[in-house]
C-alpha cells in the first residue's frame, strides 16, 4: 500500500474552513499526501470573503510543476481557479497527466461572496473537458446552464450533482453520466450552520479515494461510486464533529473524523465485550474516561475513546458470552470474497436494523470477528445520546 499524492489548486481561506486548509485537512485525515497550488490569497471568515487576490498564472503553473517533477501525482482536485487565463493554462498542463482529476466550479462561498468572474466561468468549459468528474452544487449547477445529465453528456464527464441547497429534509446527491444516471445518494439533513467548506471538502475526499489502492492485489483507486460513498461519509461525520467557530457559517471538523470508514482496508475501530450488571459496567467505563454515546439499558450501552474507537458493552447471552471484534471495511463484499477464498467461513452479509451492514466469522483461534459497514452510525446514530 501506497499514500496517493493528491495535488490540490486551489484557493486559501484565512479562516481554515474552505478552501487549500480545508483540503488539506481532508487528505490527511483520509491518509493520503496534499500537496499544493495556491491560485489565490483570501481574507474571509466564517462571515464572508472581504479581500481576493489572484495568484499569477505562471506561478500556479511553477507550483504544478514543482509538484510533478519531483513527487508525482495520483489525483488531482480543482477548486477556486482564481482566473480565466489560469483555468486554461491549468487545462494545457492536466491534459498531459494520466490521473483522476475532481472538479469543483467554485462560484460563490457559502456566505454568498463571489469568487468566480463571468469570463472565468466560461474557461470552466476547459476544466470540464478534463475532468473525471465534476461536482456541482445547485446554484453552480444553474450559472453552467445546463442539467447534469446534459453537461456529462456535453463534456463526456461524470458529474454529482450535489443537493445541499435544495428545500428538503434529505440531502440527495446524484452522479450522472452521458447515459443518464449513474446513482444517488440520499441521507437525512444534519441541523448545523457549520458548513463552510463542504464543497472542497468533499471533492478533496473524492480525489483521494480515486487515488487511494486497496492493496491485496488491487492497485488501482476507488471506483467512482465507491470514492463519492466514502467522501459524502467524512462530509457527514465532520459536520457532526464542527467545533462550533465564529459567528457565521462556521467551519467543519475534519480534524475530528477518526477512523470512520476509509477508503482503505479494514479499519479495526469497535469491540463489543459481554456485560453481566449494566450500571455497573457503565460506571466503570465512564470513570475510565470513555464518552457514553448510546444507552439502550439493560441490554446494551456504548462509548466512544479518545481518537474515535467505540467499545460497547452487550448482554453476555446475546454474544455468546465472549467479546466480539469489529472491522470496518471500505469494501465489504471484496472483504468477505478474498476471506472465504482464503477457506474462511463467513456469514452471508445482511443489513442490520441498527443501520449496520454486517457478515460474522471467526479467526483460526475461534474469536468472534465481525467485518461490517456503518458509517456515521456508529458514533453519530439517530439515537445518540443527546448531551454526549
Amino acid at each position: 500500500m501506497t499514500t496517493p499524492r493528491i495535488l490540490i489548486i486551489a484557493g486559501s481561506d484565512s479562516g481554515g474552513g474552505a478552501g487549500i486548509q480545508a483540503d488539506i485537512k481532508t487528505v490527511t485525515m483520509l491518509g493520503g499526501h496534499a500537496m499544493t497550488a495556491i491560485t489565490a490569497i483570501t481574507a474571509q471568515n466564517t462571515l464572508g470573503v472581504q479581500a481576493v487576490m489572484p495568484v499569477p498564472t505562471d506561478l500556479v503553473l511553477a507550483q504544478i510543476e514543482s509538484c510533478v517533477s519531483d513527487i508525482g501525482v495520483d489525483a488531482v482536485k480543482i477548486g477556486m481557479i482564481g482566473s480565466a487565463e489560469t483555468a486554461h493554462a491549468v487545462a494545457d498542463r492536466l491534459a498531459g497527466l494520466n490521473v483522476p482529476v475532481v472538479f469543483d466550479p467554485v462560484m460563490v462561498a457559502t456566505s454568498g461572496s463571489v469568487l468566480a468572474d463571468a469570463d472565468t466561468i466560461a474557461a470552466f468549459e476547459r476544466l470540464m473537458r478534463i475532468a473525471t468528474v465534476v461536482t456541482p452544487n445547485l446554484p453552480e449547477l444553474a450559472a453552467l446552464g445546463a442539467t447534469g445529465e446534459d453537461l456529462a453528456r456535453n463534456f463526456d464527464t461524470k458529474i454529482l450533482v450535489k443537493g445541499g441547497h435544495a428545500d428538503t429534509d434529505d440531502i440527495t446527491d446524484i452522479l450522472f453520466g452521458a447515459d443518464g444516471e449513474i446513482a444517488r445518494w440520499s441521507a437525512p439533513r444534519i441541523a448545523t450552520t457549520s458548513t463552510h467548506g463542504t464543497g472542497c471538502t468533499l471533492a478533496s475526499a473524492i480525489a483521494t479515494g480515486l487515488g487511494t489502492g486497496l492493496g491485496s492485489g488491487r492497485d488501482t483507486g476507488l471506483t467512482l461510486p465507491e470514492a463519492i460513498a466514502v467522501a459524502r461519509r467524512f462530509v457527514r461525520i465532520a459536520l457532526h464533529e464542527a467545533p462550533g467557530f465564529g459567528a457565521g457559517h462556521g467551519p467543519m471538523g475534519q480534524q475530528a473524523v477518526r477512523l470512520d470508514g476509509g477508503p482503505d482496508g479494514a479499519m479495526l475501530n469497535q469491540i463489543t465485550v459481554p456485560l453481566a450488571d449494566y450500571e455497573a459496567s457503565a460506571a466503570f467505563y465512564a470513570v475510565l474516561g470513555l464518552r457514553q454515546i448510546v444507552a439502550s439499558p439493560p441490554r446494551y450501552a456504548r462509548f466512544e475513546a479518545t481518537g474515535g474507537v467505540t467499545l460497547s458493552i452487550e448482554a453476555a447471552a446475546e454474544i455468546g458470552g465472549r467479546a466480539v471484534v469489529y472491522f470496518e471495511c471500505a469494501n465489504l463484499q471484496d472483504t468477505a470474497r478474498r476471506l472465504r477464498a482464503a477457506g474462511t467461513a463467513v456469514t452471508i452479509i445482511r443489513d442490520e436494523d441498527w443501520g449496520w451492514r454486517e457478515a460474522r466469522l471467526s479467526d483460526p483461534a475461534g474469536n468472534a470477528l465481525c467485518l461490517y459497514q456503518a458509517g456515521e452510525n456508529r458514533r453519530f446514530p439517530p439515537w445518540r445520546v443527546p448531551d454526549a
